[in-house]
């Protein structure tokens, strides 16, 4: 039989009638079923974040993970909203604040969202995970960009719709504000269910029910990728800096939607589920790489530089500096030092002569200089 995971009601919008869809509350009935497939992808995850925990006690500087991880997630989110901004345009709006980008100012709202998440998460007097937290966290990933006056931090009080023009030929309709409430106020029940669910299926299934109930005018995608990261640290699985997904649904992300939609079409919550854990598992062995590719490459360049005759303290403390500023500017570099402008061209300088710094901007005044080999490896299929 199959499984249904909702029902319809018709909602009266912009002088259309239409049918939006209001899902059952979690979890799934009749319940989820473990295949082969499901129960070894859960396995591999396993091992993946037990890989991954070890080589983050292995690096002396934690922002080996964090700078790289989080603004890639960033990056990756955003565009698969239509946000054009690359990795690279993100280090060069950090290195110069000057600069105006709408889409820039999108991605590092998107970093202080889940900087205040976390923060909240992990304070003794923050908020818990709850309905206060998601709005507190949308309030920031909208403040000043597009979308800010669809009510920031607050739950739609209209009806909404994704894709299409209008409600009349929209690829789906979510549920009306009143019903949209109530199954907000179950999903928050389910956070704190005590339920022997795995909790990575729990985190896939929170996922695609936040998607379903689209809460906010604006920003639901974004913030529903966020929550995974928040419910892998809350549920104290993984460091939320270190694994993200929207690499991997920006890959696929024809799959990512229709995986989605065939949930509340046919009742498929295992197609979905086996694709969220295979992003789990690809997103961590990525992240296992490219975290031992830019450990292996920041000790060998520390080595060169602590060899070469000609090095200074400036320019070792300036290297140490480079995992959290990978690109910069030489005024960047007297703040980070708390020194003079002669001494940090001269540690700039010689960073420069050993191939660690590049220039990339070729201007006189304002030049600005980046960790070329480590930026490629963060780049990687982000551009």
């Amino acid at each position: 039989m199959q499984r249904v995971t909702g029902h319809y009601v018709n909602v009266d919008t912009l002088g259309e009638t239409v049918k939006a869809f209001v899902p059952i509350p979690l979890p799934p009935d009749p319940p989820i079923k473990f295949t082969t497939e499901i129960n070894r992808l859960i396995v591999q995850a396993s091992s993946s974040f037990s890989a991954l925990q070890v080589a983050s006690h292995l690096v002396p500087s934690p922002d080996l993970f964090n700078y790289a991880f989080v603004r890639k997630e960033a990056v990756m989110s955003s565009q698969i909203e239509g946000i054009q901004a690359t990795l690279t345009d993100l280090l060069n709006y950090e290195a110069d604040s000057d600069q105006e980008s709408p889409d820039l100012q999108e991605v590092c709202n998107y970093l202080d969202a889940l900087q205040f998440g976390r923060k909240q998460l992990h304070h003794a007097k923050g908020l818990p995970l709850s309905l206060r937290l998601i709005k507190e966290m949308h309030l920031r990933l909208m403040r000043g960009v597009r979308g800010s006056s669809k009510n920031p931090g607050e739950f739609r009080r209209s009806q909404n719709w994704i894709g299409g023009t209008r409600p009349g030929n929209a690829h789906f309709v979510p549920p009306p504000p009143l019903e949209m409430t109530q199954s907000l106020q179950a999903l928050e029940s389910y956070f704190h269910k005590n339920d022997k669910e795995n909790a990575l299926i729990r985190i896939a299934l929170i996922h695609a029910q936040f998607e379903t109930i689209h809460p906010f005018l604006d920003g639901n995608g974004r913030l529903g990728r966020l929550l995974i990261a928040l419910l892998l640290e809350a549920w104290g699985l993984l460091d939320a800096r270190m694994l993200y997904l929207s690499l991997y649904f920006k890959r696929n992300q024809k799959e990512y939607y229709r995986n989605l939609d065939h949930i509340r079409s046919n009742g498929d919550w295992e197609s979905w589920i086996q694709f969220f854990l295979e992003g789990v598992c690809n997103s961590s062995e990525e992240g296992l790489r490219t975290s031992q590719e830019l450990f292996r490459l920041f000790e060998q360049d520390r080595k060169r530089l602590l060899s070469f005759p000609k090095t200074v303290v400036p320019a070792i403390r300036l290297f140490e500096e480079l995992p959290s500023h990978p690109v910069l500017t030489i005024s960047r570099v007297v703040k980070l030092l708390k020194t003079t402008k002669p001494t940090a061209a001269k540690a700039v300088e010689i960073l420069v002569k050993l191939g660690i710094l590049e220039e990339t901007t070729g201007f006189r005044r304002k030049r600005m200089f980046g960790y070329g080999k480590y930026l490629e490896i963060l780049k990687k299929d982000t551009e």
